[in-house]
């Protein structure tokens, strides 16, 4: 992960920054070089211990090897929606019953993650298995042992677990691994820092990390199995060309920071339709198709015991949404922002904070619940039709937010909730925001922002993820729970 400092010196400030630098506690900037934003209070509490950072990796089905598929041929995997309008005019190929269990209906158990793609095929991740409940299926389609994988999980191994999935073009998923965080090697100052073959400290060991962790691109075959397209590598930047090292920083290869995936999204409508959005242990990264760029982050630095060094904080980011007009909108522990993405994808990690090809909107913290270098746990941030926002953290309830200046907003915490503990928000364009809680199910919030009500009808107390499909008609959200997968129809 970023870097993390557990105690607070002489003072905080709030900074702009570069993608490339933030790879670990040598990581300094000095406060003369960069404008400067003084937070609201410097109010700490002593931080909880992080709840539910990574989903269950599941576990290997009796008699199940981890051998690797052969890459096969694509197939067609089913209509894609229409090109003209980039909506499905009709239901499109699935039940459109109100709430249905597909648990029970489909048989397609009880996955740790789901995704659906743009030809409407639904995946389900459940540990090394990959599922896949294509359009007329009567029940999934499981495959073992694709891409990373394809070695039992570990500490040693291509991953230590599968974490979330996502769908990407029709017959297209994209699957997301977490790896451990990288030690410093002898000789090497910054610990993401990995020299490449005939480089000074270099050595095999090391090398072998850029594999570890990072996402794949899985596709769907003609008899429902799933095989690896490709380990994510290709991107933007220069001095990556040719070299097939996973996800790592694209303006400099050496840093390998983003190891771990820990949400996706894919936009569903507008210009950037198509586009996937994974945030990491570090940040938020852009892919197009098998192209990459990372990564963004609204970090800030921390200067302790007098220092005029300030060492950056890039805590895990959970939270990931796409607002009404196509912005990026990102959280991590501690921090949260809203991205306006240019239609390049090799301008995505232009950092120049306010201005740029993709400045930050806003970009600041809730000093209504702890100082900034505590965590707030945030897990999901969404936009609902009246444009207002809304975030979940894993231990302090929902919170409304309106901005009211580029680093500054107005906070009101959601009353009526049973529970403070979220895991999953989305907003669904009839104006609701749909709240998944960790230990009281689910909960809809109607468009006028007062009135809850429990979702009786989906059964699970503890709501993994919320997947929103918006281009058929009715539209579909996906609610995963530890009881399984139900599918609502029309919100």
């Amino acid at each position: 992960m970023g870097i993390r400092v557990g105690v607070v010196g002489a003072g905080l400030v709030f900074m702009s920054l570069l993608s490339a630098g933030c790879s670990d506690d040598s990581s300094t900037v000095d406060p003369q070089d960069e404008p400067v934003l003084e937070p609201s209070d410097g109010n700490e509490v002593p931080s909880l211990p992080p709840p539910d950072s990574l989903p269950d990796a599941g576990t290997l089905p009796p008699g199940e090897d981890g051998g690797t598929p052969d890459a096969g041929e694509i197939p067609d995997a089913g209509p894609p929606p229409d090109a003209g309008t980039g909506e499905t005019p009709d239901a499109g190929p699935w039940p459109a019953d109100a709430v249905l269990d597909y648990t029970r209906s489909f048989g397609v158990g009880k996955p740790q993650s789901v995704g659906v793609d743009e030809g409407l095929n639904l995946w389900l991740l459940d540990g090394r298995r990959i599922g896949v409940l294509r359009p007329g299926d009567t029940a999934p389609t499981w495959t073992t042992g694709v891409g990373q994988a394809r070695e039992p999980f570990g500490l040693d191994s291509l991953a230590t677990g599968s974490t979330v999935i996502c769908g990407g073009a029709a017959g297209r998923a994209y699957v997301g691994y977490s790896a451990d965080e990288m030690k410093r090697a002898e000789g090497i100052e910054q610990r993401t820092y990995i020299p490449w073959k005939g480089e000074a400290g270099y050595s095999a060991e090391r090398f072998a990390q850029y594999q570890k962790g990072d996402l794949d691109a899985v596709r769907v075959q003609p008899d429902g199995s799933v095989t690896l397209e490709e380990h994510l590598w290709r991107t933007t930047g220069t001095s990556n060309a040719g070299r097939q090292a996973g996800i790592h920083n694209t303006n400099d290869f050496h840093y390998e920071e983003d190891r771990s995936v820990l949400n996706c999204a894919r936009v569903t409508r507008g210009r950037d339709r198509g586009d996937l959005y994974i945030t990491t242990n570090h940040g938020v990264t852009r892919v197009q198709g098998l192209t990459y760029n990372s990564h963004r982050h609204p970090g800030w630095y921390l200067f302790e015991d007098g220092s005029e060094w300030g060492s950056l904080q890039c805590p895990y980011m959970h939270g990931l949404g796409i607002g009404l007009n196509g912005d990026v909108l990102v959280a991590n522990e501690q921090m949260l922002g809203v991205l306006v993405p240019s239609p390049k994808l090799e301008e995505w990690d232009r950092e120049l904070t306010w201005e740029g090809p993709t400045p930050w909107k806003f970009k600041s913290y809730n000093e209504l619940i702890n100082g900034q270098a505590t965590d707030d746990y945030w897990r999901a941030f969404e936009q609902v039709s009246s444009g207002r926002y809304y975030l979940g953290s894993a231990e302090y309830g929902v919170w409304s937010l309106t901005p009211k200046s580029r680093s500054a907003g107005n906070w009101s915490k959601l009353a009526g909730l049973p529970s403070n503990r979220i895991l999953s928000l989305k907003a669904t364009d009839d104006g609701a925001l749909y709240i998944g809680t960790n230990g009281a199910g689910l909960w809809r919030l109607e468009p006028d922002g007062t009135t809850l009500a429990q979702v009786r009808e989906v059964s699970g107390q503890r709501v993994l993820q919320l997947v929103y499909e918006p281009t058929v008609t009715p539209s579909m959200l996906l609610v995963l729970t530890d009881q399984g997968l139900t599918v609502l129809r029309g919100p």
